[in-house]
């Protein structure tokens, strides 16, 4: 059987050797039929165990004594593809498909090792960033002494001043772990014009009562025209004080 004239790093000129090999009729063997399924077998087995771990470790949905009992169940077949390609990469030469398969097993733990660490240190780093905010948080919202609090409602009033409606301000005092409230009442007057009828006036003259709206302002015994003082005081509405 030949041997192969390449190293195995050397991929493009092997790939071309394995695939020139595996299309020559005159040699013995199809090292591309072992290659290929090989390969694929490696792959699914390296995808199922990196999930298995993730969803082990990371996202600790499953539990980790049945995590590694997965991974160990899915290693000898990762191992068995793993050897499978390297059997036909190598051109059914034993000795250097087991030195290959050690050299790809070892490279993919070691790099599955490395991101492992990384993403553990990654998360844990996040979390202790987090949860320092938080707990500087609770301390600033938590620490202290006592403090005194001070409460004050407004409301809109005729006066322009602050407080509840017909009440004066009211304060909260605090001190210590007590509260005492302090309440003022404050009673304003307020007038309110109620408009009444025009009254009778006395004539400055003849002394005759009369109303002068009703009588064209001019008093009707001696038909002199009412002083404007005297208008204004028939017409003026009465003031009713209201508290």
């Amino acid at each position: 059987m030949p041997q192969s004239q390449y190293r195995a790093r050397e991929v493009r000129s092997k790939t071309r050797e394995v695939v020139e090999y595996d299309h020559d009729e005159s040699l013995p063997g199809k090292p591309l039929h072992i290659l290929i399924p090989g390969g694929l077998v490696a792959l699914g087995a390296l995808g199922t165990i990196i999930l298995v771990a993730y969803l082990t470790w990371f996202e600790q949905r499953l539990d980790q004594s049945l995590g590694v009992g997965l991974i160990a169940l899915l290693a000898p077949f990762y191992v068995g593809g793993v050897f499978l390609f390297s059997y036909g990469y190598e051109l059914y030469n034993i000795p250097r498909a087991i030195r290959l398969t050690a050299i790809i097993v070892f490279l993919t733990v070691a790099a599955v090792v490395i991101v492992a660490v990384l993403f553990v240190i990654l998360g844990a780093g996040g979390k202790g960033v987090s949860g320092g905010s938080s707990s500087s948080k609770n301390k600033s919202s938590g620490g202290g002494g006592k403090t005194m609090a001070s409460t004050t409602k407004t409301s809109t009033s005729s006066s322009g001043g602050s407080g509840f409606p017909h009440l004066g301000n009211v304060v909260v005092l605090g001190s210590g772990g007590g509260t005492r409230t302090v309440t003022r009442e404050v009673v304003k007057e307020k007038t309110v014009e109620v408009p009444v009828a025009p009254r009778s006036i006395d004539c400055p003259y003849c002394k005759r009562s009369y109303v002068p709206a009703e009588n064209n302002y001019a008093c009707p015994a001696c038909g002199a025209a009412t002083p404007k003082e005297l208008i204004d005081e028939s017409e003026a509405p009465k003031d009713i004080s209201t508290n």
